[in-house]
């Protein structure tokens, strides 16, 4: 029987509509209207499943299965403008959105009008009207006068290092603002609530060089302390594989360098001594005192990265 059939099918889309609101959850500041959009959806789908279970229950004839689909159209053409939000396409650009920007973010802008839209999402936090916060200069000047185990960061970001021709090529970028800036660098910057690190990889990413990285793998950790009292804690992540053309952006101009052809003098100092083993296949893990871009002391451990 045909409504039968639709019926059980009906299930699984429910399920993956509920599915889906669970992921917005990760996104919940930028994700509000799509949420109740794919809430409003699953119960559009919900209702018309109880109409078919209805006519099949009583024996009814098949054919109203025809005005019992028009009752959750109507409804759902009632709620139309809460429901038809999804969009593929920037509205101030045109520029073809990815799939994350289409099921989450309610803005549906790429990233670069997004950032000319809420500059206050990635401008420094003085912008936000918050007490200041007084770091306390750190004495330390050697890793060995820090214990690690107990530290903690003030805040916690990724770099995400991108391969293409079988690994022979990485992307790194001429970074314009921010920590660094000037510097070269791989496309990061910091973990924001409600997200994981590869989550971070792959957002900051796109946002930096207009590429997405596919699948990105966490290589290492490094945990800096400055002078100066700021701490950082950095997840480094490879990806091999990624979509879409690099392009230069208000926050860094993207380029492919061969891998044995690595800038190491226009970069972190302590890019040297770690990155080539990551590059070797090794995870690593980091500790390093710095006073402002000058590199004090430095404790790197390799290990064998799992296949």
């Amino acid at each position: 029987m045909i409504l039968e059939k639709i019926t059980n099918e009906m299930y699984w889309f429910v399920i993956a509509v509920l599915a889906l609101n669970l992921f917005q959850r990760k996104h919940q500041k930028r994700s509000q209207k799509k949420r109740t959009a794919t809430l409003i959806a699953a119960s559009l789908v919900l209702l018309l499943n109880v109409l078919f279970v209805l006519i099949l229950t009583f024996g009814l004839p098949q054919w109203l299965g025809i005005p019992a689909l028009i009752v959750p159209l109507a409804i759902g053409y009632r709620f139309r403008s809460k429901i038809a939000i999804f969009k593929r396409i920037c509205p101030e650009c045109g520029e073809k959105l990815p799939l994350k920007v289409t099921l989450y973010f309610d803005d549906n802008l790429c990233a670069d009008c997004r950032l000319g839209k809420h500059p206050e999402m990635y401008r420094p936090p003085e912008k936000v009207e918050e007490p200041e916060i007084e770091i306390e200069p750190s004495e330390a000047r050697k890793v060995e006068d820090i214990d690690w185990d107990e530290w903690e960061p003030q805040e916690t970001a990724v770099v995400c290092y991108m391969f293409r021709g079988d690994g022979g090529e990485v992307m790194l970028i001429h970074k314009k603002r921010g920590l660094g800036n000037g510097l070269i660098n791989a496309p990061g910057g910091r973990i924001e609530d409600f997200e994981t690190a590869a989550e971070a990889a792959v957002r900051e990413t796109e946002e930096e060089t207009g590429i997405t990285p596919i699948n990105p793998v966490q290589v290492g950790v490094l945990n800096f302390q400055f002078v100066d009292g700021y701490s950082l804690k950095g997840y480094v992540f490879f990806a091999y594989d990624h979509t879409g053309e690099e392009k230069e952006t208000v926050e860094a101009d993207p380029f492919w360098a061969d891998i044995n052809r690595i800038p190491y003098d226009k970069m972190w100092e302590d890019d040297q001594y770690w990155l080539p083993e990551a590059l070797q296949g090794k995870n690593i893990t980091g500790n390093f005192i710095f006073d402002d871009r000058t590199m004090l002391s430095k404790d790197i451990q390799t290990f064998k990265r799992p296949k």
